[in-house]
């Protein structure tokens, strides 16, 4: 049987024209996104990510967890970046808002419209979440994980693949509170290694802390031999993200 692709109608080639047009636009506002913010973003290093679920309340112990590491963080002369929404991401700006750092939302547009919080020193929102991912990796020189959903693990393997792939340099990556990650952590080495889906050495790229001060000792360990400021092949790097 003889198979043929239908041809398009004059009133369906209109709209293809027009949606063909529209996507060259889209260009455009994406170029405008990563010139926008980083023109906001290149002046508050060394910065850290915070993420961490959009659902929990103030009050619980993820929040003021947050909160104080966020704080503490702030005060050791980091700008703390987070996701500029609700719950964790609100704790981590509260938390830099009330310390010595800027405290700075990546807001993102979203069909249920998600309302930035009130502690942003500086806040910059985000059309595409794709342009919103890149800037944090290209502005933070840690990540901080809190307890989360799935856009909370999108960023952690997000950062995972980009450092295990050698598409960016590597730097810290912390998990806090161990009850929480040790099932995902305990599944990445009795099933990603055993089945050699990831090396070994793999697992190494994150560590799990409790305390606000290890977390900020930790980063000022990882750095202490190097500065933080990228080299220039590591800069190379970032361009083909």
């Amino acid at each position: 049987m003889n198979h043929k692709i239908p041809k398009l109608s004059d009133p369906e080639l209109q709209i293809k024209s027009s949606m063909s047009a529209r996507e060259s636009w889209r260009m455009f506002e994406i170029m405008a996104e990563f010139v926008s913010a980083t023109e906001s973003l290149t002046e508050i290093q060394p910065a850290v990510a915070i993420f961490g679920s959009a659902r929990t309340p103030p009050g619980h112990p993820y929040y003021l967890l947050a909160e104080k590491v966020a704080r503490q963080l702030s005060d050791a002369g980091f700008g703390v970046l987070s996701g500029g929404g609700p719950g964790i991401m609100e704790a981590a700006n509260k938390g830099a808002f009330a310390g010595k750092s800027p405290s700075v939302g990546l807001n993102i547009s979203l069909p249920h419209e998600q309302a930035a919080n009130a502690y942003q020193d500086v806040s910059h929102t985000f059309k595409h979440f794709f342009a919103r991912k890149v800037m944090f990796v290209k502005s933070a020189s840690a990540y901080v994980v809190m307890p989360g959903g799935f856009g909370t693990l999108d960023e952690l393997f997000e950062a995972l693949t980009l450092v295990q792939t050698g598409k960016i340099r590597r730097f810290p990556i912390i998990l806090m509170h161990s009850a929480f990650w040790a099932p995902l952590i305990g599944w990445f080495r009795d099933r990603l290694v055993d089945e050699k889906m990831i090396d070994a050495v793999d697992v190494d790229l994150i560590k799990v802390l409790d305390e606000p001060q290890a977390v900020v000792d930790a980063i000022f360990d990882y750095y202490a031999t190097r500065g933080f400021q990228a080299s220039v092949s590591e800069k190379a790097l970032e361009l083909n993200l």
